[in-house]
């Protein structure tokens, strides 16, 4: 099964649960409190989940790595470009 997939079997088990309490389906009789905090749910978790996607976003930003051997392999490869393309006759 795919990550996708995962995904979206627990999103229909939290959907399908979730309309379930908030209609009355299960012939629960929920506090007004309870309804209270079911009915604006789904949007509470969305925003939980945007938060949590920028905030790991912004970490991974922060803790991103130099790769200094990349760095100076690619500066000799581009000398070595410009070396041949100036031995061909182009000016820089």
């Amino acid at each position: 099964m795919t990550k996708l997939a995962q995904w979206l079997w627990g999103l229909a088990l939290l959907g399908s649960t979730w309309a379930a309490l908030t209609m009355g389906a299960l012939g629960l009789e929920l506090p007004s409190s309870f309804r209270e905090v079911l009915w604006p749910l789904p949007a509470y978790l969305l925003v939980s989940a945007g938060c949590y996607a920028l905030g790991t976003v912004g970490y991974r930003v922060a803790t991103f790595h130099d790769c200094e051997d990349a760095a100076r392999e690619l500066q000799s490869q581009i000398q070595e470009a410009r070396a041949d393309l100036t031995r061909r006759g182009l000016r820089f």
